[in-house]
């Protein structure tokens, strides 16, 4: 089978995406923000945007608090861990695990964790993956789950270091979900204090040089939280968090900071670091850094405390630097791969004047032409996580157990909270097309249209047209027509099956394409 469907995928994908030279028709504007502001269309949304207005059904989209989302809502509340604090996940999954860690040490036993306690931990992954998953396949607040994906991206954290994998429930729930449609400031500054992040870019366990702390105090680590390299690196200061604060979720690479400018804010940021008991943000005055610093030329004297970091997070959050750099990865998620210049330059300044109002900043991207443009419609290529959903979507899935789910978009390229480095996943086409990975999309699509993937259920054939063509069922699953490239390609599999049509048009480059 592999053999047979290589030269299916090069020659779709090569194939190009549809593309027009003339202004969108209505249903094509409202098949492309179907696309770009959420997953991907179920059956029927195309002509419910079309009668309700794709105008008014994009302002619904930007005042999410407004849509119902009873159905979501309840199937979440099988989920109890996501109603637990950090405390109480750590005390209850993984203080356990340490325990038992420490007394197998002290006997010598080399016995392993016992594969019961194992199984309770993962259910905190399991669910948060779940609801992710549960969210952006059905809920009706689509942008709202677009924004979330681009800010849980911007501001990553991989669930695979350490003690993260329990602290990224609340970060999502707490620091991410309330703030995607407030000030970037805010968001900023939650992140900048969620144990999570704190954890994971190493600034919980930066401290001062003690001949620089107001006074002498060893540094004592929680047990469930002491990073397991201590005895190689015992602290100091630790400049990950500095830097990357600075050059992915602000100024960008260019701007315009210097090495001594990392330095100095990570001595800003010493005593930023987690409560012990509690697994919440605490400052810890004795640890930081008390003497002068200087960043972005911005003068601290000597005896500060926590205000030197909220300042250096207000003036980072409002700098134009900032605003360019947020209004570059915003037109890149929702327009193009190389965003035009003149996009970008309006959107940064309806940051700046809005005081970074992201939802003034995601308006000013999607009412500029640059989104309508031609050119624009189907020109980017689908992550693996907007695929994987937006091909459920396509066939009106439905979800009984998101882990195989899960599991596909890994084989993929993009395990949910598993991009290790601070970037996160790429926004860009060139992370995603390879041969591997579209044999991959491909053989994804076949087993759901044919409805052999565990865990789901949807009926591809009460989705077929009564003429069975295959330009029919692409508009049922896609919204729009396929090029004649495409076309003949599936057509000469000689197989008129509505699985095996189904998966070749959900392998599609017009499908691969948003």
């Amino acid at each position: 089978m592999r053999r047979l469907l290589l030269p299916v995928v090069a020659f779709l994908f090569l194939a190009g995406a549809t593309s027009t030279d003339t202004n969108l028709t209505e249903r094509q504007r409202a098949l492309h923000v179907l696309n770009r502001l959420a997953f991907g269309p179920r059956p029927g949304d195309v002509d419910r945007v079309l009668n309700d207005g794709v105008d008014r059904w994009i302002d619904q989209q930007l005042h999410p608090e407004a849509i119902p989302d009873r159905a979501v809502d309840a199937r979440l509340r099988e989920y109890g861990t996501l109603r637990m604090s950090n405390a109480e996940i750590v005390q209850t999954f993984y203080a356990p695990i340490v325990e038992m860690r420490r007394e197998a040490k002290n006997k010598a036993d080399n016995a392993s964790v016992s594969p019961q306690l194992r199984k309770e931990a993962q259910r905190v992954m399991q669910e948060l993956v779940g609801q992710r998953i549960v969210r952006a396949a059905d809920s009706d607040r689509q942008l709202n789950e677009v924004m979330v994906d681009f800010w849980m991206n911007h501001f990553n954290v991989f669930a695979g270091k350490g003690i993260d994998r329990f602290l990224l429930t609340s970060y999502e729930r707490d620091t991410i979900r309330p703030l995607v449609w407030g000030r970037f400031e805010d968001l900023l500054m939650a992140t900048a204090k969620s144990p999570a992040m704190l954890f994971y870019l190493d600034n919980a366990r930066s401290v001062a040089a003690p001949e620089n702390r107001p006074r002498m105090q060893p540094r004592r680590w929680p047990a469930m939280m002491r990073p397991q390299q201590q005895s190689q690196n015992r602290g100091g200061l630790n400049e990950n968090y500095a830097r990357e604060i600075m050059e992915l979720h602000t100024l960008g690479v260019d701007g315009g900071y210097t090495q001594k400018d990392v330095t100095e804010l990570a001595r800003v940021l010493t005593g930023w670091t987690i409560d012990q008991r509690t697994g919440a943000f605490i400052f810890r005055p004795q640890l930081h850094d008390a003497c002068a610093k200087t960043v972005l030329g911005v003068h601290f004297p000597a005896g500060g405390g926590i205000e030197e970091g909220e300042r250096m997070i207000h003036i980072l959050a409002r700098h134009p630097a900032t605003g360019h750099h947020i209004a570059y990865q915003l037109c890149q998620r929702l327009v193009s791969d190389d965003p035009p210049k003149a996009l970008v330059d309006r959107v940064t300044k309806t940051f700046l004047y809005t005081d970074g109002d992201l939802r003034q900043t995601v308006k000013a991207v999607i009412d500029s032409p640059e989104f309508w443009d031609p050119q624009t419609y189907r020109a980017k290529v689908k992550s693996p996580f907007e695929y994987v959903i937006s091909a459920l979507r396509a066939v009106n899935a439905g979800i009984d157990d998101p882990m195989p789910v899960a599991r596909a978009m890994q084989q993929i390229g993009e395990p949910l909270y598993g991009a290790q480095p601070p970037t996160g996943y790429s926004d860009k086409a060139d992370a995603w097309v390879n041969t591997g990975a579209l044999l991959n999309r491909l053989n994804f699509a076949l087993a759901l249209a044919a409805n052999k993937l565990p865990g789901l259920h949807s009926d591809v054939a009460s989705l077929v047209p009564s003429d069975r063509s295959v330009d029919a069922l692409a508009v049922a699953l896609t919204g729009g027509n396929l090029t004649d490239e495409t076309r003949k390609t599936i057509k000469a599999r000689g197989q008129d099956d509505a699985p095996t049509i189904a998966g070749l048009i959900l392998g599609s480059p017009e499908f691969q394409r948003q």
